[in-house]
């Protein structure tokens, strides 16, 4: 039986734990995931010889990245499953004031807009973008993790960040998304169709989080008619911010909320909205709804 890591290297891999944290986040874009991740780091390193490792540092990010790349492949054989990933960890704040403790843990996540880009990318080429152009992860290192050589690893991130760059430059949560959100909510309360079309990329992706499954719906007009047609069960609104991204957040006229929806915004067009509407994620959400 493997002994426990010595109390240098438990105190080592403390001292390493949010960084790796950090790092999960950031491939895998959720914050249950990446606990598992280090935690699964952690219990390999209990069963590892400390003897047989010359970098603790290199060898967590190398474990972090193998796990973490795993996860993604499987999303990939399971893209039904993969569509709940981006929520589930729902951080929901007043748009207007968030709490200092919340703006940390909004300037801490991955926003949606990057993620929905990031979505596009294999496995491979996710984790050597995030690795290499977020942590500095030297490219030896990234080859190790995806079994290729350091040459093949930098090729990888290169396509990725092409990828990236072809895709546009999601907006930031500025004037711009704000606007767009404004007009989607105005044009979906007024049952506005052709409004809605305008403001609305041809292919924009609605995906809904319910008590049975997620339901994805695709296109412009699609999206357009759903949107009209759940307008009329929301009594009160509020404008939010879900996971750093401008939102709203929609309550019934008995004060139950109703949904809480964030957008991805590019090149001032919605390209993505996800609705979360499955009660056990909203009882989570601990605001009131507006007088």
């Amino acid at each position: 039986m493997t002994a426990r890591p010595s109390d240098l290297v438990t105190e080592a891999f403390e001292a390493q734990r949010d960084r790796l944290r950090a790092v999960a986040y950031r491939v895998l874009g959720s914050h249950a995931d990446a606990e598992d991740v280090v935690q699964e780091a952690w219990m390999r390193l209990v069963r590892q010889d400390e003897a047989t490792i010359a970098n603790l540092a290199g060898w967590l990010t190398t474990v972090v990245g193998r796990i973490s790349l795993d996860l993604l492949r499987s999303r990939q054989a399971h893209p039904e499953a993969a569509y709940g990933q981006r929520f589930t960890d729902l951080v929901v704040t007043p748009a207007d004031d968030p709490a200092p403790d919340e703006q940390v843990a909004l300037a801490d996540s991955v926003g949606l807009a990057l993620l929905v880009v990031l979505d596009s990318l294999t496995p491979s080429e996710r984790l050597a973008f995030v690795l290499h152009d977020m942590f500095a992860v030297p490219f030896h290192e990234i080859g190790q993790i995806l079994g290729r050589s350091a040459g093949a690893a930098k090729m990888t991130a290169s396509r990725a960040r092409r990828k990236v760059r072809a895709a546009g430059r999601p907006a930031d949560p500025g004037r711009d998304h704000r606007e767009a959100v404004r007009a989607f909510r105005a044009a979906a309360l007024g049952g506005d169709f052709e409004a809605l079309l305008r403001v609305l990329d041809p292919d924009v992706k609605l995906t809904v989080d319910t008590p049975g499954g997620v339901v994805v719906t695709l296109g412009a007009t699609e999206v357009a008619s759903g949107a009209r047609m759940f307008s009329g069960q929301a009594a009160r609104h509020r404008p939010v911010l879900v996971n750093g991204v401008p939102g709203h957040m929609s309550w019934r006229s008995d004060g139950t909320p109703l949904s809480v929806i964030a957008f991805t915004v590019i090149e001032r067009r919605i390209t993505g909205i996800h609705i979360v509407v499955d009660p056990a994620k909203l009882a989570s959400i601990h605001l009131s709804a507006p007088a």
